[in-house]
């Protein structure tokens, strides 16, 4: 009973660590938002979190919205693997659909702008590609 107990509080204590890196991405300074998707990447890279991802994905796909849009370089390419990886999370279906499908064009804008830094747009070329072969519903 006790280790389920421990194993349980584990688990939220990675929860509540993932929400206040989650809301860090709004964050004023841009070395608070890199953080935040740094730790995120590691967190998504390194533990199956789908089940708690489904309740945020909206919340986690303004959040990288706007670091794809107002960010630069790092931000952005930090951006765009934190976004492949929750497509890897969502998976196929309609949700990771609907992550991919709200960010494409976003994507696609970073990809083709020549001031965006190398490492953004290969950034958003690995999670465009990523995204749309794990959860692009049109074969197009």
């Amino acid at each position: 009973g006790s280790e389920a107990a421990s194993e349980q509080g584990q688990e939220e204590e990675v929860e509540d660590r993932l929400k206040e890196h989650m809301d860090s991405l709004l964050d004023k300074s841009a070395k608070a938002r890199q953080a935040a998707l740094q730790s995120l990447r590691l967190a998504l890279s390194s533990k199956t979190l789908s089940e708690f991802l489904l309740e945020r994905r909206l919340t986690l796909t303004d959040s990288l919205e706007k670091c794809l849009k107002k960010g630069k370089g790092e931000e952005q390419a930090l951006a765009g693997t934190v976004l492949t990886l929750l497509c890897l999370q969502m998976g196929s279906g309609p949700e990771g659909e609907e992550v991919f499908r709200s960010l494409k064009p976003l994507l696609v804008s970073v990809l083709t702008d020549s001031t965006a830094s190398p490492s953004a747009r290969q950034s958003c070329a690995m999670a465009l590609g990523m995204c749309c072969y794990i959860a692009a519903a049109d074969l197009e």
